[in-house]
């Protein structure tokens, strides 16, 4: 199977490229705009079996650092609007696609692979960084198992270029209050490599 693998920064990709040399690692930039724009431009010019976006993130409920967070979907979390009953996705106010359903039998199989937790993956453009957000995240999304950056840009390119995506996440820390002394980002990527071989093995 052709996969691509669609990292945010070169820690990613070293990890998994550490873990998996022949591994086909794009590093796309951070946030959902590079992630569709890289997507989006490496589909246009090669034919891939599948899209994944592979990377370290932030974890919802009991997930700990090392975990494996794998998407049944991918949701642009942040996208829409801030009404007085509350935030309103961008599909409900008629503009478009703000979620992204994984194949359920791709999602169980990257899931089974990797020892990952199967759940909702949230793509934010800004990373989470008090209790009262993350409150108000899980409480929208309570399968939610992870937070990242990239995910639902990647999902719309290949959603575009009818390419069957998924993704991964290896948790470095608790989506909630900025604690960097918290993360372990070593570790995550340590588990991310593991992962990725895991899924291509």
């Amino acid at each position: 199977m052709n996969v691509l693998l669609v990292c945010a920064v070169a820690a990613e990709h070293d990890a998994i490229r550490a873990a998996t040399p022949d591994a086909e690692v794009l590093v796309a930039g951070v946030g959902p705009a590079a992630a569709a724009a890289a997507t989006s431009a490496a589909l246009a010019r090669a034919r891939y079996d599948v899209v994944v976006c592979a990377g370290i993130g932030g974890g919802f409920g009991a997930l700990q650092p090392g975990d494996i967070a794998v998407a049944s979907s991918i949701v642009f979390a942040d996208l829409g609007a801030q009404t007085a009953d509350g935030f309103m996705p961008a599909s409900e106010l008629g503009f478009g696609t703000d979620s992204y359903a994984v194949a359920p039998r791709f999602g169980l199989e990257l899931a089974d692979r990797t020892g990952g937790h199967l759940g909702t993956v949230l793509t934010v453009a800004t990373v989470t960084g008090t209790a009262q957000t993350a409150a108000e995240l899980a409480g929208r999304f309570p399968d939610a198992v992870a937070e990242g950056m990239e995910g639902a840009g990647v999902a719309a390119a290949a959603a575009l270029h009818e390419v069957p995506f998924g993704e991964l996440r290896a948790i470095s820390n608790a989506v909630g209050p900025r604690d960097r002394e918290a993360w372990e980002i070593p570790r995550a990527l340590d588990c991310l490599g593991l992962a990725v071989a895991s899924m291509l093995g």
